[in-house]
């Protein structure tokens, strides 16, 4: 029983130590297709190893049989556990996460200005880009007052945009 239950603390370890140093010893497994979705990555491993262990370890103990079927019934339990861990991982790494918001995202947006635009030159607007608030350099072909609500024509650069006054 000592060496199943010795499976399942190694088990244990390995999930601890994939989880402490994410990824740095799945580069041992990688020539033999492991890595962050193959089926030999290092947490499908782990659950495989502590499932064969804690699982022989139980039967051996509760049924009296001997380390044959405690070993079949580990496996088996283990392959269920590795099985698992693998479909969960593939599923958490295909988490079809919108992508990050983009400035060109601002496009078509309307904002509002909180430092006047000059004729020639740039003044301040607030857009939300995300739900976020942004403060964005503006320029407008016309001047533009505090607090006139405005609509994104264009993305010039990363951190400012051309805008226009809302026509109501």
């Amino acid at each position: 029983m000592s060496w199943f239950l010795g499976l399942g603390i190694v088990g244990l370890v390995l999930l601890v130590l994939s989880l402490v140093f994410d990824g740095v010893l799945e580069g041992l497994l990688d020539g033999f297709g492991g890595g962050l979705d193959g089926f030999l990555s290092l947490p499908v491993i782990a659950g495989f190893v502590s499932a064969l262990g804690f699982t022989g370890a139980i039967v051996l103990g509760t049924t009296g049989t001997g380390a044959g079927v405690a070993t079949g019934a580990g496996v088996a339990a283990g392959g269920v556990a590795g099985w698992v861990t693998w479909r969960f991982s593939r599923a958490l790494l295909r988490d079809g996460a919108a992508p990050a918001p983009q400035g060109e995202d601002l496009t078509g947006t309307s904002g509002t200005v909180v430092t006047p635009i000059p004729v020639a030159g740039y003044g301040e607007v607030l857009l939300y880009l995300a739900g976020q608030p942004v403060k964005y350099a503006a320029k407008a072909e016309a001047p533009v007052t505090r607090g006139t609500e405005v609509w994104v024509e264009a993305v010039l650069t990363s951190t400012s945009v051309a805008v226009r006054p809302v026509q109501r």
